[in-house]
């Protein structure tokens, strides 16, 4: 009997293979069954190897023996994991394994932790790549039935060399260099490197700022405070306010009322989704994405590390469906509204699709996930019902008057339409709080009066004036970053400088975001400060 041995990223992933599958004997190292073999790398079983490996001299870090610039790869096998990937090789080297299928991440790492250990083994035997986006058994059943030549994927492998390479030159010679120069152990890297950087230049910024003082004057009119624009000379405002003392009325001269429409949210991809749970959670992005993670390996999301925001036409059948469970799962009893259209677009999704639930979620024990776990299904969910959804409607009024020539402005909004935020408030509550705080409350409370008071107001009519006043504030410096701003940083660097059609901008990608922020609070360069939910990283 031949045999096709397939190779997942990790156990837990290997097992939901195999139960799909029908490889249910379990052995050392693998398990087999109807014609499989399903075996498992733990993360990178092959690495780059040291500079020692190259030179003894390499040993010393020595200033004249820079830059370390191999014209041949050297590869080691990690230590901790020398068991495994002996038991892959016996495998692999089995006569009666015909073929192997790659099913480790969809992705390019995963991509290149399946092709080193292809190589390192010199394994010649052909090759087929399973590409999945979810863990569910109909998914992988599906992907199994279309398995296509792993030769189709050398690009995206090359790609990850070239990743895995430039990080070694980068960061070994650099890391050697200016630890030569200044005499201590200084860490180096392509991403962390100009990500720290970044910090430290905001939080330069934010010691070197100088505030400045500004003044506004004030007036109240026909029940509404309205506000001029800001005055950089005391005297200025001052001589406007003594003539606004002697004013007896202001004339109403715009109101600007207008429906403004806030369209649907896009869908999550996982930089997107770190900083929702940064922001309203306190989670760190490392945090999120490993209760993600979880959740896709219980079948519970589709594929974490993805940087796309939308779905391809072919899920568009069953979206409504899943729509509906989802609604039903947290108890929502009105109707649904579902624009499919809307999350829909091939051109923007590259290797996976947007983070979404899957429909496994319907009938699974919510209460028994860890409670981080929780709150990410939850705000994955209520992000797919929300993108689906109508677009809100806000009203808007602008008013202005105009005394001893100077024009007041006031602005208010209300919530007219609540559109796509009443199912995504329902599931996560507003700001992901069950309830308003009390100043939500109480702007809700100011909104409400203020529009009452503009409906009484007729353009160009005069309306007595109150209470002319002088406000002194102060000009504020950029806020320190925190992991929501720090990711929308990475995520955005560069982007002015580069074309449009660049395929990828920023520092660093999706999943790799999350460990350079954690390998910078490790070593000691940023630390998180502040109180549990709002963390600051300081250098």
């Amino acid at each position: 009997m031949s045999y096709k041995l397939v190779i997942a990223e990790k156990p837990s992933v290997a097992q939901s293979i195999a139960k799909v599958i029908g490889a249910d004997k379990r052995e050392d190292g693998y398990l087999e069954g109807n014609g499989y073999i399903v075996s498992w790398c733990v993360g990178h079983l092959v690495e780059l190897a040291s500079p020692e490996s190259y030179d003894e001299k390499y040993e010393k870090w020595r200033y004249d023996d820079l830059p370390i610039l191999p014209s041949q790869w050297n590869y080691q096998i990690a230590a901790a994991t020398r068991k495994q990937f002996s038991i892959l090789k016996k495998l692999m080297e089995r006569e009666d394994v015909e073929g192997l299928v790659e099913a480790t991440d969809a992705g390019r790492e995963g991509e290149l932790i399946f092709r080193l250990v292809y190589n390192q083994v010199k394994c010649k035997k052909p090759f087929e790549r399973l590409w999945i986006s979810s863990m569910e058994d109909q998914a992988i059943s599906d992907g199994f039935s279309h398995l296509r030549n792993g030769r189709e994927y050398d690009n995206l492998y090359q790609a990850a060399l070239c990743r895995e390479r430039a990080d070694w030159i980068v960061g070994m010679n650099a890391t050697r260099l200016f630890s030569t120069l200044y005499g201590q152990t200084l860490n180096v890297g392509r991403v962390m490197t100009p990500t720290l950087a970044m910090i430290v230049q905001r939080e330069a910024e934010i010691e070197g700022f100088k505030p400045e003082p500004i003044y506004r004057l004030s007036i109240s009119c026909g029940g509404i405070t309205a506000l001029s624009d800001r005055f950089e000379n005391k005297q200025d405002a001052e001589k406007i306010l003594n003539r606004l003392k002697e004013e007896k009325t202001a004339q109403v001269t715009k109101i600007d009322p207008a429906d403004k429409q806030e369209k649907a949210p896009q869908l999550y991809s996982l930089t997107a989704l770190q900083r929702d749970a940064n922001r309203y959670l306190g989670f760190t992005a490392q945090q999120t994405l490993d209760y993600t993670q979880s959740l896709y390996e219980k079948k519970l999301v589709t594929y974490p590390r993805t940087d796309s925001r939308f779905l391809t036409e072919d899920m568009e059948g069953m979206i409504p469906n899943l729509a509906q469970k989802m609604a039903h799962k947290f108890g929502f009893t009105k109707n649904v509204q579902v624009h499919a259209e809307q999350v829909i677009n091939n051109s923007k999704v590259s290797d996976h699709h947007a983070i979404i639930p899957t429909v496994n979620v319907a009938d699974a024990e919510f209460g028994e996930l860890p409670s981080g776990e929780q709150k990410v299904l939850s705000l994955i969910t209520a992000r797919l019902l929300a993108a689906l959804g109508d677009a809100a409607v806000r009203n808007e009024v602008d008013v202005e008057f105009t005394c001893a020539d100077t024009v007041f402005r006031a602005k208010t909004k209300n919530i007219r339409e609540k559109g796509w935020r009443e199912i995504q408030d329902w599931i996560i509550g507003s700001k992901a709080d069950s309830t308003d705080s009390e100043e939500e409350n109480e702007d809700k409370r100011g909104n409400a009066e203020m529009l009452a008071c503009i409906a009484a107001m007729t353009n160009g009519r005069s309306y007595p004036l109150q209470n002319p006043k002088m406000e002194e504030g102060k000009t504020t410096p950029k806020k320190h970053f925190t992991e929501d701003s720090l990711l929308s940083a990475m995520e955005r660097a560069g982007a002015d400088e580069m074309p449009e059609e660049t395929e990828r901008k920023g520092i660093g990608t999706s999943a790799t975001r999350a460990a350079t922020i954690e390998k910078l609070v490790r070593i000691g360069f940023v630390e998180r400060k502040g109180n549990k939910k709002t963390k600051y990283l300081n250098p």
